[in-house]
């Protein structure tokens, strides 16, 4: 149907379908507005139950007026086909948001009150849902929940709302396989066949909640019959088991939703919504979040910073193994590097419960370091040790401090969390000197530092041949220089090389399924790149690199719908970084997405304007902000001396050039573009092929100096 018009509804577009409808994009000629339009099949068009029962479904709707229920507009005919219009809703729908590990607790509870309130709205006016899953929801731009779909809600009479008619309907689902719902959240009474209530949407909302929490349902076996048995007979594994940042009192809800019969769920959507309103408040009375400030370096040397630098990091990366606990990033605490903030100020900007304080000093191969823990709303200190220790200590110490923080926060670490903490990354001291100095060049992000990394990087396997982190490490250096200054063969043989080498030593640091995952798909090889980032994922839900690095891949080979998804939990991972949302609004933007690209470019915009505040010289932030604001169609001439600025900084880098030839494209300067653009290209095929699926360049696509410049 698309490109056809029913009414004064232009079709633009498939949104979806099921056994009750096709739905579409429409544009209403009359009121200049998109709307979701939901037509019957043509095969069953002229099925007279199955258009009674859009009939019904148009009366569901328009009985009920709640901002997270779609909202109906009208109930038309024309051409032969009967059609609801309906509130078009943009973002995602849930199913494409969950994350392997599941989504943060605030924002399941932020999720789940929605979904009960709209869900008691509905139940008080006589409305079963009974086929409320996560394909079912969408969550806007904005945050906001919609519950969508009721083709197959069933309504009974109520006694505050006796105007819909009692529906007794009871078909067998072999008869009536319109009915059936979706197999995975359906409630065992309804698998019988039997009547339902409301307690079979309270099922299903369990199964959706328990999705939310661990990222996957609690029964996901492929075979209909082993599933159908697993819904009647089996309990679900415990969601604290799968992921151990769900709070007790919010596993209990869940289980208590998913119990096999009725009478032992809560009698109603609001009953969940009183228990999940007191799950909320005790999981915010005692939070378990965590922010780790650089140590003081008291050596008085700034030849120590780099070990300073890396001790603090490396604290954070073995706390960030506990799922029990939340850790801030190393980028979210950078900013108070060095500035002397008291701990209860940090904490107090930072919005977390508890401030990880402390000092290092080195003196030869003696070491002393000194930490404590305080307690952000009080200012008294929760923990506090001094090590005087060797340099060969440096490990040990690090376990040390996370095993007692998680004993002082009460955080219980499972045998795999202890061991991971244990696990030293290599027994060479010197080895791990060499490693943390290319660390820190490595994120300084030029071709110089990159180099000089890749250097430091080769020492510290020489030192340790069996020291996987620095494979990882040399493997992304070849990589980087490979995308971003030298394509060749001896770069693309490196990356391939050494990330093997890294997943080979360790199997189980996500960070070597990262580097491998660059490495491989820099070879075009992007199935085997996506194994890749999804094992770096299930290791480790919180490494922002695996999401922002799939992302970037699936972009790359212009699967922007992909690529948005990946974007948006790497925004989840990391909610201070620019750059995800940047180019998930370009994503959005190629995809005709333009409100919610807009929307996702103002917030682009802020994030990176505050990183500028605090490093006003970093010239990714500029052409990034200068990208926005072009996109935006707002303050071109500010965009322009953003872009100018970034230019300026290094007028031959092909990262530079690049964005600020975007910037020229979009303020509709080709000339400049293309001028920037080939001083981009001469540097590899890879950005070429970034060239081609940008959406940031489609103004240029018709102009024969672009077409002669990619050839």
């Amino acid at each position: 149907m698309q490109g056809q018009t029913l009414s004064h509804y232009r079709i633009l577009d498939k949104l979806g379908e099921g056994g009750m409808g096709e739905v579409y994009l429409a544009d209403d000629l009359r009121l200049d507005r998109k709307i979701a339009l939901k037509v019957l099949p043509e095969t069953v068009a002229s099925d007279a139950d199955l258009q009674e029962r859009l009939q019904r479904e148009a009366k569901v709707i328009a009985a009920l007026n709640h901002p997270n229920i779609v909202t109906l507009y009208s109930v038309e005919e024309a051409d032969g086909a009967q059609f609801l219009t309906m509130e078009y809703v943009e973002g995602d729908t849930l199913d494409q948001l969950i994350p392997a590990g599941g989504m943060p607790i605030p924002r399941v509870f932020a999720i789940a009150m929605r979904l009960v309130d709209a869900l008691g709205a509905a139940h008080r006016k006589g409305i079963i849902h009974r086929d409320l899953k996560p394909a079912n929801i969408k969550i806007t731009p904005g945050g906001e929940v919609k519950i969508l779909d009721f083709g197959l809600a069933r309504t009974v009479a109520v006694p505050d709302f006796p105007s819909l008619p009692e529906d007794d309907t009871t078909e067998l689902l072999a008869e009536a396989p319109e009915l059936s719902g979706t197999l995975r959240y359906m409630a065992p009474e309804q698998l019988r066949a039997e009547s339902v209530d409301e307690r079979a949407d309270v099922y299903a909302l369990g199964a959706t909640l328990y999705e939310l929490v661990v990222g996957q349902p609690p029964f996901s076996d492929s075979d209909g019959f082993r599933l159908i048995a697993d819904i009647q007979h089996t309990k679900p594994s415990p969601p604290r088991l799968l992921n151990s940042d769900v709070p007790v009192e919010l596993e209990a809800i869940v289980l208590k939703c998913l119990e096999k019969t009725r009478e032992r769920r809560y009698e109603s959507a609001r009953a969940v919504s009183e228990a999940l309103r007191k799950a909320r408040s005790a999981s915010l009375a005692t939070p378990r979040t965590l922010a780790v400030l650089y140590f003081e370096s008291s050596s008085g040397t700034k030849e120590d910073e780099y070990l300073r630098d890396g001790m603090t990091e490396d604290v954070i990366i073995e706390l960030s193994k506990m799922r029990d606990l939340s850790v801030l990033s190393r980028s979210s605490v950078m900013p108070f590097r060095d500035l002397g903030v008291p701990a209860t100020e940090a904490g107090q900007k930072l919005e977390v419960a508890y401030v990880l304080d402390g000092s290092l000093r080195r003196a030869g191969d003696n070491l002393r370091v000194t930490t404590t823990l305080v307690e952000t709303k009080s200012g008294r200190s929760v923990w506090a040790e001094r090590f005087d220790r060797q340099l060969e200590d440096v490990f040990a110490i690090q376990a040390e401090i996370a095993e007692s923080i998680a004993g002082a926060l009460r955080v219980m670490l499972t045998d795999a969390e202890r061991r991971a903490i244990a696990k030293p990354p290599t027994t060479n001291v010197d080895a791990y000197e060499q490693y943390l100095r290319g660390r820190q060049s490595f994120r300084q992000f030029r071709r110089r530092s990159i180099e000089f990394a890749q250097k430091k990087f080769e020492r510290a396997i020489a030192m340790d041949p069996d020291y996987a982190a620095a494979y990882a490490g040399l493997a992304d250096s070849y990589s980087y220089l490979y995308m971003f200054w030298a394509a060749t063969k001896e770069n693309l043989k490196g990356a391939d090389e050494a990330s093997r080498m890294a997943v080979r030593l360790d199997f189980d640091l996500a960070e070597a399924h990262v580097a491998r995952g660059i490495a491989v798909s820099l070879s075009k090889r992007y199935d085997e790149a996506g194994q890749e980032f999804e094992a770096a994922v299930r290791l480790n839900p919180k490494l922002f690199e695996a999401y922002y690095f799939y992302a970037r891949t699936h972009y790359n080979c212009g699967k922007l719908e992909e690529a948005v998804r990946w974007f948006r939990r790497a925004c989840d991972a990391r909610r201070e970084d620019y750059q995800a949302p940047t180019l998930m609004a370009s994503a959005l933007r190629g995809l005709g997405r333009k409100q919610e690209s807009d929307d996702t470019y103002r917030r682009a915009l802020e994030l990176a304007q505050a990183h500028l505040q605090l490093y006003p010289g970093d010239a990714r932030a500029l052409y990034f902000s200068a990208i926005s604001l072009a996109q935006l169609g707002e303050r071109p001439a500010e965009s322009l001396k953003f872009a100018e600025r970034a230019l300026a900084i290094d007028p031959e880098e092909p990262q530079i050039l690049y964005n600020v030839a975007c910037v020229y494209a979009l303020l509709g300067r080709p000339g400049e573009a293309i001028d920037c653009l080939g001083g981009t290209i001469i540097h590899g095929e890879w950005w070429q092929t970034w060239m081609e699926h940008d959406p940031d360049l489609s103004s240029l696509h018709d102009d024969p100096r672009f077409r002669a410049l990619l050839r």
